[in-house]
């Protein structure tokens, strides 16, 4: 049920924006997420998953407890790094 509704009604609106979503398993009321594309780079993209792709998915399916985003390896050293930098940034 949950990948339906993620192709059906999710994934055609992201879609529209040059996003993309990814299902990565369900587990324990949570569903992991990977945004790829435009959503990837894009400074609303947590809001998305949580206000619209969380809420639509609680809505519909009451086992969902809420979704996170899932990173691939390599996003989570990029992820990383970037926040080494902004540290620095920040010490001057």
């Amino acid at each position: 049920m949950i990948k339906e509704l993620l192709d059906s009604r999710i994934r055609p609106t992201v879609q529209d924006d040059g996003g993309d979503v990814e299902f990565r398993g369900f587990r324990d009321g949570v569903v992991r997420l990977r945004l790829m594309g435009a959503c990837r780079t894009c400074d609303s993209s947590i809001v998305t998953l949580k206000n619209g792709i969380e809420n639509m998915l609680m809505h519909y399916i009451p086992e969902v407890e809420a979704v996170e985003q899932v990173l691939d390896p390599e996003e989570e050293i990029s992820a990383r790094e970037f926040q080494k930098l902004e540290e620095q940034l920040r010490q001057g």
